[in-house]
């Protein structure tokens, strides 16, 4: 590791300012015109030559002196959310909120940019900075735009990361392997015949079948699915009626289901078709099944997490790099994986003796900033290294 990378105070004092300065000013997916002005006046201000992508998204290259090229993905949309943390860089923004880290994300990347704008001389190569709008807007996404539109050109790997609360500040969590689930919804509009609830026996119960529906479902990953494969089911939403004493005629079910392999994804999806025929046609219902297929599966390539792995040692010591299990989130960062090689990995973000123990997408959610510090030593090392 260069003994640079033991002096970035002034950068991190940086990132931290920037940082603050995002979570005042959130902006939403498809919305963060402000945010991708204030991205490209800082990295003007170091002499670089960014261009817009993706309508809200930010693209910028800095050159040194190597034939490779490696990509270093933030993004920068922000959650409706109201922001309630009592700190002064709370949100400016009513309802709309970095609950979730992409603030610190922005700031870090940018952080990369001002110290190799400033020492050229360590970059080995091209680096290729992606601020990527639009990522929480499931199924929707940023990434596969920005791909449609060539940011992966020419580009030998890709690496991003995610503050993570669950994980202590100070270190990283990687995987070799299977990070974050494929993310799926699905949608059951089951149709009956109402009437009045004195007289059951003249009506087709909505209620009734959507709730033997509902637990039939959350038998799948008990009776489907081989015991040694992830997989998630859960209901978040069972809608109907208007009266204690109407029966409905309709009823809504909407879930998700989060899994790794396809063929989990494609027996999960065949399961529930399955149960509403049979439990609509015993009832005498009909039913609509609408799925809706979110991110892909987030699946790391060895040889780069390797890279990382090894940069991150150097940079904040074995002890504080951590093997993690796959976690059932999802990330659109996943798309870029399916293109071209490259990891994703976790920074810890969570201090619970500073209070900093709310989950992602809460309210209370924070950071402990110091991981801020952690993110831009790896990030530099890892760019290094890749393109040594």
């Amino acid at each position: 590791m260069h003994n640079k990378l033991d002096s970035l105070q002034s950068f991190f004092e940086y990132v931290v300012e920037m940082r603050r300065y995002f979570h005042m000013h959130p902006e939403l997916g498809l919305e963060e015109f402000n945010t991708q002005a204030k991205i490209i006046s800082e990295l003007k201000s170091f002499g670089l030559k960014p261009g817009k992508i993706g309508d809200t998204g930010v693209i910028c290259e800095v050159t040194g002196n190597g034939p490779k090229r490696v990509a270093i993905r933030a993004d920068i949309d922000a959650l409706p959310i109201d922001d309630v943390i009592d700190k002064p860089y709370k949100s400016q923004n009513p309802n709309v909120c970095h609950a979730c880290g992409h603030d610190g994300h922005t700031a870090m990347l940018l952080g990369v940019a001002k110290f190799f704008s400033e020492n050229i001389d360590l970059l080995p190569g091209k680096l290729r900075l992606v601020f990527q709008p639009n990522e929480e807007k499931v199924p929707i996404g940023g990434a596969k735009r920005l791909i449609k539109e060539g940011v992966l050109d020419g580009v030998d790997a890709i690496i991003g990361a995610h503050l993570w609360q669950p994980i202590e500040c100070g270190k990283i969590g990687i995987s070799y392997d299977r990070l974050m689930a494929c993310a799926d919804e699905f949608a059951i509009n089951v149709s009956g015949r109402g009437g009045h609830g004195s007289m059951p026996h003249q009506t087709v119960d909505p209620i009734i079948t959507g709730a033997q529906i509902i637990l039939a479902l959350k038998m799948i990953t008990s009776t489907s699915i081989d015991p040694l494969e992830n997989a998630v089911l859960s209901i978040g939403l069972f809608n109907s009626g208007s009266a204690f004493n109407i029966i409905p005629d309709a009823s809504l079910i909407k879930g998700t289901i989060r899994t790794f392999s396809q063929e989990v994804r494609e027996i999960m999806f065949r399961r529930i078709e399955e149960i509403c025929q049979g439990i609509c046609a015993s009832n005498g219902a009909k039913y609509i099944l609408e799925p809706i297929l979110g991110y892909p599966s987030l699946i790391n390539h060895k040889n780069i997490v390797k890279i990382i792995e090894n940069s991150a040692i150097e940079a904040i010591g074995e002890e504080n790099v951590q093997h993690i299990k796959p976690v059932m989130g999802a990330e659109d960062f996943s798309y870029y994986l399916q293109k071209i090689e490259g990891a994703f990995f976790f920074i810890g973000a969570g201090n619970a003796a500073k209070g900093i123990v709310y989950p992602h997408h809460h309210p209370h959610f924070d950071i402990d900033e110091d991981a801020l510090m952690v993110g831009l030593k790896v990030f530099i090392n890892s760019a290094i290294k890749l393109l040594e």
